[in-house]
């Protein structure tokens, strides 16, 4: 999706820019616009910055990593002064469900209190901005639709949906979208939000869902299914999410949020079946690889359905998905088995080698 990237945003500071969405943000930041991007990033487990190496030296003078953990508010503090941003956009988190379960402590310290820090930061650099920029600047909070609870059978999430988050992720970043919502109606700090549906696509952390199944069944090992497999989540191809975003945080209604999905509900079932049919074209040798799904127990407080409804951002701002779910799994699909040598170093780097977790057993 093309649009004219505003010519008063020269500078723009993206949080969590080394990870999965926020990466590809930055590359079609560096990519498509003259922007200089600052990208500030505390270089955790799930961060890796080979997707935006590989773009080359012509355009790596225009990135600048901030190494900064947010919960840090001197040092965030410091990089939003030395980014002298017109926009920021908001994705760094802590967003692993199954790790929150395990470790809860760690999302509110991130999620929350991250959030809090980089607002104040942002505040204080928009009050001291000349008048032209103060009036152009705008920070974009990146969040989930997690934050809505759980759907039944029928229905889809909106803007207008009540929270009812159920997990420590997701309460985590209920309390960072209130932050938000906050700081725009307290101190008029000019703010956007986006809540998304699941996303998947290239260079992903092999932890979710869409690369563990390819990762097993490459490797000839179980493929975990939680539960019946019958829960269900939209699914949202990564670059079409990133249309959005940059839709949403140059030309949103400030202080407007905006439910962006994919029109991809599938069952996990469906998901891990489409995969094993996919691999047993490209790798037929190993087929059929369904045989490899594996029940197991499910997560604790396992969200039974997600869906969006995306017509506010459609009707406002002009979006559309620009992939099927078929295309953009297919896409995935060989991205992954093209890329077998990152996801082997990226699991070893992190020490994650696609063992269970989420299971609620320890209480970190």
């Amino acid at each position: 999706m093309s649009f004219l990237f505003p010519a008063g945003i020269n500078r723009v500071l993206v949080t969590g820019g080394a990870g999965f969405i926020g990466g590809a943000v930055v590359r079609r930041l560096l990519c498509d616009t003259s922007a200089t991007v600052f990208n500030l990033d505390k270089c955790g487990y799930a961060s890796d910055l080979a997707g935006i190496d590989g773009l080359g030296p012509a355009v790596a003078e225009r990135h600048q990593l901030l190494r900064v953990d947010l919960t840090d508010a001197a040092a965030t503090a410091q990089a939003v002064q030395q980014a002298d941003p017109d926009l920021v956009m908001h994705l760094a988190a802590e967003s692993h469900v199954d790790r929150s379960i395990d470790g809860p402590a760690a999302f509110i310290e991130s999620n929350v209190t991250g959030t809090f820090n980089l607002l104040q930061a942002v505040r204080g650099h928009w009050e001291q901005l000349p008048a032209e920029r103060r009036e152009g600047f705008r920070f974009h909070h990146i969040s989930t639709d997690e934050v809505f609870g759980s759907l039944g059978p029928t229905g889809r999430f909106s803007e207008t949906t009540p929270y009812d988050p159920r997990s420590p992720y997701s309460a985590s970043k209920a309390a960072s979208d209130h932050l938000v919502s906050a700081w725009h109606h307290t101190y008029g700090l000019p703010v956007v939000l986006t809540n998304c549906s699941n996303n998947y696509g290239p260079w992903q952390f092999p932890e979710k869902l869409i690369p563990v199944v390819i990762l097993k069944a490459v490797a000839g090992e179980p493929i975990p299914l939680y539960g019946d497999g019958a829960n269900v989540r939209d699914w949202l191809y990564v670059e079409d999410h990133v249309d959005a975003l940059l839709l949403a945080a140059t030309q949103g209604q400030l202080g407007r949020s905006y439910c962006v999905g994919g029109h991809g509900e599938r069952s996990n079932k469906q998901v891990v079946e489409a995969i094993c049919a996919l691999l047993d074209q490209l790798l037929p040798a190993g087929a059929p690889h369904a045989r490899l799904i594996t029940p197991v127990a499910d997560r604790p407080g396992h969200d039974r359905r997600y869906a969006i409804d995306p017509s506010r951002i459609s009707s406002e701002l002009g979006w559309q998905p620009r992939h099927s779910f078929e295309q953009g799994l297919a896409a995935t699909v060989e991205w992954y088995l093209a890329n077998l040598p990152w996801c082997e170093r990226v699991r070893q780097g992190s020490g994650y080698s696609g063992e269970r977790i989420g299971t609620g057993v320890s209480a970190i």
